[in-house]
C-alpha cells in the first residue's frame, strides 16, 4: 500500500470508490444557486518523492529537477525537487472528488478545460497540498448537460502562496 494515500498496491482506492460517491446527492437547483459560494476545501495531499517519481515514469519527463534530490539542492533555488506542475494539476479530481457535490441524477462528469491554469509556486518534494474550490458558473448547456465552472486554488502546507489557481470547467452529464 501507498503510504498516506489510502490506495492499494495496483493504485485503486482500497473501498473502490472515490468518495463522491458517497455522498448524498443535492438537487440541480441547489447546485447552480451555490454560484458565487466556496464550495470546500480538500484534505492534505502529501507529495511525496515516490508519488513524483511515478509521475515522472508515467509522463517520460525525468529532468532532474524531478527525480535527483542531490542535484535540485545543489544546483537549484529549491534545495530539494519539485514536483511536475502538471501531476499537481492532476491532483484536482480526488481533491475535487471529496469537495463537491454529486447533482441527482448524474451519470458521468468530464473535464472540459481551464479558462485559466497559472502554476503560481512550486511544491517541494516532501509537501502537502490541498484545494479550495469555489462555484463560479453551473449553466444548462442541453437539457441533459450542465457546464460547470470552478474557481480552484491549491495551497501549499506552510507556504504563503499557493501552488496554481486554475478555472476549470466540467461537463455532467444527467440521465
Amino acid at each position: 500500500m501507498l503510504a498516506n494515500f489510502g490506495i492499494g498496491a495496483l493504485g485503486f482506492r482500497e473501498d473502490g470508490m472515490n468518495e463522491v460517491w458517497k455522498k448524498p446527492p443535492v438537487s440541480l437547483a441547489s447546485y447552480q444557486a451555490m454560484v458565487g459560494q466556496e464550495i470546500g476545501v480538500s484534505s492534505w495531499h502529501l507529495v511525496d518523492q515516490g508519488r513524483i517519481n511515478v509521475y515522472a515514469d508515467v509522463i517520460e519527463d525525468h529532468q532532474f529537477i524531478h527525480i535527483d534530490p542531490e542535484r535540485a539542492g545543489r544546483e537549484t533555488a529549491f534545495g530539494t525537487t519539485v514536483a511536475h506542475g502538471f501531476l499537481t494539476m492532476s491532483l484536482l479530481s480526488i481533491m475535487s472528488y471529496e469537495v463537491m457535490p454529486v447533482i441527482e441524477g448524474t451519470t458521468m462528469g468530464v473535464n472540459y478545460g481551464f479558462d485559466k491554469l497559472r502554476f503560481i509556486s512550486p511544491v517541494r518534494s516532501g509537501s502537502r497540498v490541498r484545494g479550495r474550490f469555489r462555484l463560479i458558473g453551473a449553466k444548462l448547456r442541453k437539457p441533459k448537460e450542465l457546464q460547470s465552472h470552478t474557481n480552484v486554488t491549491v495551497e501549499i502546507e506552510g507556504e504563503d502562496k499557493p501552488a496554481l489557481v486554475a478555472d476549470w470547467i466540467g461537463l455532467i452529464y444527467f440521465a
